[in-house]
């Protein structure tokens, strides 16, 4: 169990990541949006790259690590200065990326730190799907936040998405049960992450993130899955360069609270620096 302060420093990373959105489409439930703060998950794709955040000139978390999923938090709106240095560089080191946003009341939304198709740190938002799925059926996104070519998402063998290509995204609905995924180059079936297996539980959304990078050959997938149970997102990591998952499918049970209503696309103006600061 994390002590309080732990979930304090979690809290403010969250909202650190999450105000780095270049003009984000998020999703708005009524609930955050009464209440004046927003929901968000934070995914952390870039390889061999632990983070300090600064928030306001402040240290706000050490060492966040690579694979690493954040619990759904609810973050007060407002403006706030953010810097993303590597972890153990000095407060007055250029960032990896910084900016100095407002972040609205309402937002919805999952934010990856991760690398751009050629290789560039960056936060990439996505909207979280909060539709209802069918009863016998599950919804899964492929989500390609890697340093990588357009790819394949493969079930069975076969193609059941192509073409892929980083920063975007691909839904399937899908019948609840056991799921087997595997990412290709785009055109090809050997894969290059996974197998990753799936509990897919039914009115489950299970969403997978490709991340790292194929130059590197850390190539590999985390997820995160939510049916409305109010419980933290699942993480998974499905190995590279063909390899088995390390340790199973994502269960069914964790979930995004609130996920409820329309998805409403609100954009706010942001100005996202990237310094130049070497990753390495």
């Amino acid at each position: 169990m994390r002590t309080r302060p732990a979930h304090r420093l979690i809290t403010r990373l969250a909202m650190a990541l999450t105000l780095a959105v270049p003009a984000a489409a998020v999703a708005a439930t009524s609930a955050t949006a009464a209440d004046g703060n927003a929901t968000v998950t934070v995914v952390h794709g870039i390889p061999d790259t632990a983070v300090d955040v600064y928030v306001d000139g402040s240290k706000a978390l050490s060492g966040f690590t690579f694979k690493t999923v954040t619990a759904p938090i609810s973050l007060p709106a407002g403006r706030h200065a953010v810097a993303v240095r590597k972890a153990g560089d000095p407060a007055s080191a250029a960032p990896i990326l910084s900016a100095d946003p407002s972040l609205p009341a309402g937002a919805n939304a999952t934010v990856v730190a991760n690398l751009t198709a050629d290789g560039k740190p960056t936060l990439t938002p996505f909207v979280n799907p909060s539709s209802s799925v069918p009863d016998g059926m599950a919804r899964v996104v492929v989500r390609h936040t890697a340093a990588a070519p357009a790819v394949d998402v493969l079930a069975g063998g076969k193609a059941v998405i192509s073409g892929l290509g980083n920063p975007n995204e691909k839904m399937l609905m899908v019948p609840a049960g056991s799921l087997s995924v595997s990412v290709a180059a785009a055109g090809t079936t050997t894969p290059v992450i996974g197998p990753v297996p799936l509990d897919l539980a039914s009115g489950s959304t299970t969403i997978v993130y490709a991340v790292g990078s194929l130059a590197d050959k850390n190539l590999t997938a985390v997820a995160q899955t939510y049916s409305g149970s109010g419980r933290a997102p699942s993480s998974v990591n499905a190995g590279s360069g063909g390899l088995a998952a390390d340790s199973g499918g994502v269960g069914p049970g964790a979930g995004l609270a609130g996920f409820a209503g329309a998805a409403l696309l609100l954009g706010f103006g942001l100005s996202l620096r990237r310094s130049g600061a070497s990753l390495r």
